[in-house]
């Protein structure tokens, strides 16, 4: 009999309660409460109980092979933006009443800027520490470039942050700008009602690059437990305009760590954005989602929310290195005396049309999750293709609407995932909190996935290689084969899997009942290649000890 820590009595996991707080915000803010389900396999509590809720708010230059990603063309020959001819310096040993040359350098960037006029130019930014903000609104072909070899560092630890969003580079209504090589730190605040943000880009925009940057040690440092009203970004784009979305936007080479996020995300692409693409980033060391991909929330209008305009969309996240995606010691994950393991390493909230290719995820939360929080939302025609992630505390690949009304998982009804393919993933000892949680995770409201050709190896005998959350009826036409499965310290015979209320034991038992995984192998160690064909994700089985 399979008990696994923290197995109580009740079924409930110790210290893994509902985070039942439910605050209003500002509308430019996420605004309604969300929670996942945790569950843990025992014999002893007749089912996978709830181990706690998971809480967010409702609330990522290069180019790429179109047809390998089947991502639009819009993405695949973005170009770099285009600079005018005009070159500015900037130093601290400067003065704006320079005129601004090598050998006369302003002192501000913002001078520089302004002093670049409508034919726009390059701002080459010196060697030194600058405790300036940078607004890049209604301009038109600009770079703001650190000088080859040096470090320049905007650094915000001087400056009082005000009330609602602002940040050091704010981007508005702009086209063809280019952040490049600059290091990004030291605004943060502990005031709830302040957002701070590294990088800033919202309104109508196109041909942004942001590229090679290091966004970091920044964020909301408010400590109020349990609370989801502090919140900071790293880098932050916002489509809140409807009437014309941001495109052609790069997100490219940046190192973005070390954030204090509260609710929030280090990496966001939120509402009217379309042809996109975030990649060869390194995200580590934050508190809250890594990159994530965003619908349905409140950034357009009202008369918006509930249409395409509002979703991130048409996009890639790809070739970034995220880890150490953790939110245990973040006040807004604080719930009846413990954290909630409630940070995914990439997220699609509410996405739509997007290429998750790629990507090493390892030692978050949860790896990648294909969801959506907004009861009139979904996530579908997403991609997940040649991932590897590792070492999730709680689950590997995830889907699904988290709660289907019912108490365990919050009371509300989230949104549907479908017509997503996962396939070639690697993931490898998921689970790391060991409470039976499963590899791949599918939840509620999810359909015509196809979930092939993965390579998927559970870190001991007593995790789920694949499961289904309780009461669940998702799966309608989804198609689950040529996987490769193994788990230490157990055999074709032992392994478990989960569907629809019951626990199989033996890989046999449970090909038979679900007719799943009909040409899916079992191996005795773990493999270490992706594998071509479509992959997946999934959560815990609900039920009873499994049947041989």
């Amino acid at each position: 009999m399979l008990v696994p820590v923290g197995c109580l009595a009740t079924g409930a996991r110790t210290g893994r309660g509902l985070l039942t707080e439910v605050l209003s915000r500002d509308e430019r803010f996420r605004g309604s409460l969300i929670a996942t389900v945790r569950f843990l396999y025992a014999a002893a509590c007749g089912q996978h109980a709830p181990c706690g809720m998971k809480s967010r708010l409702l609330s990522r230059t290069a180019v790429f092979a179109a047809a390998l990603l089947s991502v639009p063309a819009l993405v695949a020959l973005s170009a770099p933006a285009t600079a005018g001819t005009t070159t500015s310096y900037v130093s601290p040993q400067g003065s704006d009443a320079a005129v601004g040359s090598a050998a006369a350098p302003f002192a501000t960037i913002q001078h520089a800027v302004d002093e670049l006029g409508r034919g726009g130019g390059t701002v080459v930014v010196r060697a030194g520490s600058y405790a300036q903000r940078v607004s890049l609104h209604g301009v038109s072909d600009v770079t703001i470039t650190a000088a080859s070899g040096e470090h320049a560092v905007l650094d915000g630890s001087s400056l009082v942050v005000p009330t609602g969003r602002s940040a050091l580079v704010d981007i508005s209504d702009s086209t063809d700008v280019t952040v490049r090589g600059l290091d990004i730190t030291g605004y943060r605040t502990a005031d709830i009602k302040a957002m701070p943000i590294g990088i800033y880009v919202h309104g109508g925009d196109s041909g942004i690059a942001l590229d090679d940057n290091h966004v970091h040690d920044l964020g909301n440092d408010n400590g109020t437990l349990g609370s989801m009203a502090m919140n900071a970004h790293g880098i932050a784009v916002y489509g809140d305009s409807p009437d014309r979305p941001i495109g052609s936007l790069t997100i490219d080479g940046n190192e973005v760590d070390h954030l204090k996020l509260g609710a929030s995300e280090a990496v966001v692409v939120n509402g009217n954005v379309a042809g996109w693409s975030i990649t060869h980033n390194h995200v580590h060391d934050d508190n809250n989602i890594g990159i994530d991909a965003i619908g349905y929330e409140p950034t357009l209008p009202k008369a918006w929310r509930y249409t395409d305009l509002n979703r991130a969309r048409d996009g890639v996240i790809g070739w970034n290195t995220v880890e150490n995606i953790v939110s245990a010691g973040n006040p807004a994950y604080w719930s009846d005396g413990a954290w909630c393991d409630c940070a995914d390493g990439v997220y699609v909230d509410g996405g739509t049309h997007i290429t998750v290719a790629g990507n090493t995820v390892r030692a978050a939360d949860i790896g990648i999750e294909v969801a959506a929080e907004n009861p009139k939302g979904a996530a579908d025609h997403v991609k997940v293709t040649g991932n590897t992630v590792r070492d999730s505390r709680y689950v590997g690949i995830a889907t699904g609407g988290y709660c289907d009304g019912g108490a365990d998982c919050g009371g509300v009804r989230t949104g549907r995932s479908f017509a997503n393919t996962f396939t070639g993933n690697v993931m490898r000892n998921n689970n790391t909190d060991q409470d039976g949680s499963p590899q791949f995770l599918i939840q509620y409201h999810e359909r015509d996935s196809r979930i092939t050709g993965n390579t998927i190896c559970a870190g001991g005998s007593g995790t789920l290689l694949l499961g289904t959350v309780p009461r669940s009826t998702s799966g309608a036409r989804d198609v689950v084969d040529d996987n490769v499965y193994s788990a230490q310290g157990a055999t074709a015979a032992t392994s478990q899997w989960g569907w629809h209320g019951t626990t199989y034991t033996g890989l046999a038992a449970y090909r038979a009942a679900t007719g799943l995984d009909a040409d899916s192998t079992f191996r005795a160690a773990c493999g270490t290649s992706p594998r071509p064909g479509p992959a997946g994700h999934q959560r815990l089985s609900s039920t009873s000890a499994g049947a041989a």
